[in-house]
């Protein structure tokens, strides 16, 4: 998932949906030969002007070509923004970001946390620049809807179906998102795959005049910048990747489990969700008091389950919206909250909350605490097209299978043997069965290419999204590479760790990766210190929705 996530108004109940995130229609699991830069007889090259925007912001656009087997046909736009170093006169380059998704907002949460992102060094040496990729926001947008509530009506009121009633509705608005971008999407539709934005960010690292790049990606970002690497490992100068995704689970699978197995089973963020929760529970024990669900956190939160499967509580929130919230809810809802430690005080608040109300069978009025601070100064999008974004983007870059049985089995499979968030994580990708684009230009591997400067690898131990597994394969994978650990709790490494901080930004200057072995903690351990102390202390910046209703989730 992103670590910023813009906010809009949505149905009520479907905003623990997380429909998106996979692979490709094609059932060939042939290995792409390695890709190469655009032909060297046809450069690609572009201009950006950059003019303010912002506060302290520039912003401007960059022209590239749609398909880069035709460099000089029809071209699109891809939206930047800018904040400037602050010591020129020892500027190294430019740094770009990825958040992640896939749909994330680079210019979002360049401007939304630009100006504390790592360490002053590196705001003094780096011109910061966030682009939107091809086909997201600002940029040239693949748009399948007319209006932003058409494209919020084909998303299922429930976050994953666990019966077959539930199945055949979550299967009917794929269909109609499938449908309404085979309609309206065009040629963009075809053009989405990450390796087309990889090739985008080497004409963007041409055009601010940097010899090799420098960047840092986030979740899906780790994906953009590992197949950057893998298709321009000459010009890497110091590339991060944080919350590793496996390339091959995202892509092709292992064996036949393209043809069998969807990419998002194939990653196994089940298994780092439910090793996160299993520390959410432990944690929450070990600090007492601490923790308004202690103690028997895991007993106590099984009974909960089970009681709001077989009898769903209804809760009104402050907005006059309510939902049921049965198990799936719960389930989804406390995968969002997996993805930030600093929330659990507050998840464990509405566990003990919900548990009385579930006892005395109260109607819940208020339970939608604060969680995140919204963006400001943004220009708002007059259309947010997240609700395709993601589908265009996974479900061009890998092979899955083409029946929707295929994810019924998978989360009945994962229920077993990953934990509670298996059926959640199997039908993310689902819209993946009958996706109508096809990027032929995707790049499928392999992804074990020499890279001119050593690529940092960084991997937190407990990732509900991206299981440490993910950044261990990447870095065994990647001859000149060097693994990053951190001992931490949830989604990537951002403001978690002042270790892993200062280790990446001396990277990013130097080019040096950190000793080889080197396991950074995470500065603040959830419920080892009162509620209060830990959000005095916590830098940890989440944009998004509410516990009980989270934005969505993502990579």
């Amino acid at each position: 998932m992103s670590v910023f996530e813009r906010t809009l108004p949505i149905r009520p109940g479907m905003a623990a949906l997380v429909a998106m995130l996979t692979g490709l229609l094609s059932v060939t699991v042939v290995m792409a030969p390695a890709q190469a830069a655009p032909s060297a007889s046809h450069p690609v090259r572009t201009t950006i002007h950059w003019s303010p925007c912002e506060a302290g912001f520039l912003c401007a656009s960059a022209r590239v070509p749609l398909d880069y087997d035709h460099p000089t046909g029809t071209q699109i736009s891809l939206a930047l923004t800018k904040l400037p170093a602050t010591d020129p006169a020892h500027r190294i380059g430019s740094l770009f970001i990825n958040p992640g998704g896939p749909g994330g907002s680079g210019v979002d949460f360049v401007q939304g946390v630009g100006s504390f992102l790592l360490t002053n060094e590196v705001r003094a040496r780096f011109d910061l620049i966030g682009f939107d990729p091809r086909g997201i926001a600002r940029s040239t947008p693949l748009t399948c809807f007319a209006t932003q509530q058409e494209a919020l009506n084909v998303l299922p009121p429930f976050p994953y179906p666990t019966n077959a009633s539930e199945t055949k509705i979550w299967i009917t608005d794929n269909n109609k998102l499938d449908a309404a971008c085979a309609r309206n999407g065009g040629a963009m539709l075809n053009h989405m795959s990450t390796a087309n934005v990889a090739r985008d960010l080497d004409v963007l690292r041409a055009a601010v005049g940097d010899a090799g790049l420098n960047y840092y990606g986030l979740s899906y970002g780790s994906f953009l910048g590992n197949m950057y690497a893998n298709l321009f490992p000459g010009r890497v100068r110091s590339v991060v990747i944080d919350g590793v995704l496996d390339p091959i689970s995202w892509t092709t699978g292992r064996g036949d489990q393209g043809r069998e197995v969807p990419f998002s089973t194939r990653l196994r963020s089940a298994v780092g969700a439910q090793a996160t929760l299993k520390e959410f529970f432990r944690l929450c024990d070990a600090g007492g008091a601490n923790c308004p669900f202690a103690p028997h956190a895991a007993r106590r939160y099984a009974t909960l389950l089970h009681e709001l499967k077989e009898d769903p509580l209804p809760i009104t929130f402050p907005d006059g919206t309510s939902l049921n919230v049965d198990e799936s809810f719960l389930i989804a809802g406390t995968l969002g909250a997996m993805y930030d430690s600093a929330s659990w005080p507050d998840l464990a608040t509405i566990l003990a909350d919900l548990e009385k109300r579930v006892a005395a069978r109260e109607l819940a009025a208020g339970l939608s605490p604060g969680l995140s601070r919204q963006r400001q100064h943004l220009q708002p999008l007059p259309y947010d097209n997240f609700v395709e974004a993601g589908p265009a983007v996974f479900c061009s870059d890998g092979i899955n299978p083409t029946n929707y049985s295929a994810w019924t089995r998978a989360a009945s499979s994962s229920a077993r043997t990953d934990g509670l968030f298996g059926p959640l994580w199997a039908w993310v990708s689902s819209n993946c069965a009958k996706w109508p684009g096809h990027d032929a230009d995707r790049y499928l591997g392999p992804f074990n290419h020499r890279t001119k400067n050593p690529v940092l690898v960084v991997g937190n131990i407990f990732d509900p999204a991206t299981p440490y597994q993910g950044a261990t394969t990447v870095a065994k994978l990647l001859p000149n590479s060097r693994l990053l650990t951190v001992h931490g709790w949830g989604h990537t490494s951002l403001f978690r760790s002042s270790c892993a901080t200062s280790a990446i930004s001396r990277y990013l200057v130097t080019s040096r990766p950190p000793p080889r072995g080197t396991i950074c903690e995470q500065d603040v351990v959830p419920f080892a210190a009162p509620m209060a102390a830990v959000r005095a202390r916590s830098t940890a910046v989440t944009v998004g929705g509410s516990i009980l209703a989270p934005r969505q989730l993502a990579w």
